[in-house]
């Protein structure tokens, strides 16, 4: 079974429905909630996700949207490891360092979003979820 390690961008596209990547975020959602793909996501996409939900949507949707990725998706804790090497890491954003180190720890095959440019290409593969679609067709 492909582990792969989504980021932020990702998830919130299929929460707000964000035209035109949400299709195939969600795509990839359904194939992790029917367990044919496993997926980790860091632990501060929880808090990240719950802010930007509850500043659309309000508080209960946030706070149904924290249940509903915990049901669905592996949380990969912060660890001192992940967060100093993501300090040292040079990214220009620095949660694009927690995450791609979040998914290194994870030991993820790949990492899904829609920010290819904003990661280094090894060790892991960079995908947009249109891209691991094509590339793992699941039917």
């Amino acid at each position: 079974m492909k582990r792969v390690f989504i980021d932020t961008n990702v998830l919130m596209d299929v929460l707000l429905q964000r035209e035109p990547f949400w299709r195939d975020s969600f795509e990839v959602w359904t194939l992790v909630e029917s367990g044919r793909v496993e997926a980790c996501i860091a632990a501060t996409s929880f808090s990240n996700c719950y802010y930007l939900v509850r500043k659309e949507m309000g508080k209960s949707q946030a706070e149904q949207t924290v249940r509903a990725l915990r049901g669905v998706f592996v949380p990969v804790a912060m660890t001192e490891q992940i967060l100093d090497r993501a300090i040292g890491a040079g990214f220009s954003d620095f949660e694009d360092a927690v995450q791609f180190h979040s998914a290194v720890h994870a030991r993820a095959e790949c990492i899904l979003t829609r920010n290819p440019g904003h990661f280094p290409r090894s060790p892991l593969s960079i995908l947009s979820p249109k891209e691991f679609l094509a590339a793992h067709p699941f039917t």
